[in-house]
């Protein structure tokens, strides 16, 4: 897990400290996130109970297009697109349904897709399939969800363009704890909750 700029996990008890650093780094890398996530700071304190991970990211790069996922081709009255990066298929079928509906849209194998008897949108290639800031989102806070001690129900989690947190306990914690517990370990990385 090199990619990170900064990472910190702070508990009281060495163990729990070794142990969350492990765990988040299994994750992290297991969901494809070293990459996106620039700082990393996690703070363990059972005894309020309260699990906070507050970090930055970096850029989640661009919409994922339908020129990103295949070639298209015109052959007589069908389009046929032929699938380079199968990473997005599922929503790229999903997208394509409701454009043009079940009954135009057959994948006779793995790498194709063809699209018959229906008109085909002006930039149907610039269409977006899956907004990565979105998928992103999703990721990180199924990634804290892991991290987080099981139990730890009672949830806030905030993401913007630039920071992210996560914030988990057992009971309901005042919200003025919360914030203030978010705050400080933005400042211990170096940043201003915004």
């Amino acid at each position: 897990m090199t990619m990170l700029d900064a990472f910190e996990v702070e508990c009281f008890e060495e163990v729990g400290r070794d142990f969350y650093r492990q765990i988040t780094e299994t994750v992290l890398s297991d969901h494809n996130l070293t990459a996106v996530v620039s700082k990393l700071r996690i703070f363990i304190d059972p005894r309020i109970p309260i699990f906070v991970a507050v970090g930055t990211i970096r850029d989640a790069g661009a919409s994922i297009r339908v020129s990103d996922i295949g070639s298209i081709q015109m052959q007589g009255d069908e389009t046929v697109i032929s699938i380079r990066d199968e990473t997005y298929l599922a929503q790229f079928l999903t997208r394509l349904y409701e454009i043009f509906g079940h009954d135009h849209v057959d994948q006779p194998d793995r790498f194709t897709i063809i699209i018959s008897k229906a008109e085909i949108p002006q930039n149907f290639e610039k269409i977006e399939i899956v907004n990565r800031a979105d998928t992103v989102l999703r990721d990180l806070i199924y990634a804290m969800t892991v991290i987080a001690p099981e139990g730890f129900k009672v949830r806030r989690e905030y993401y913007g363009k630039r920071q992210f947190y996560y914030a988990a306990s057992e009971n309901t914690l005042p919200e003025h704890v919360v914030e203030d517990v978010v705050s400080a370990q933005f400042t211990l990385i170096g940043e201003v909750m915004r």
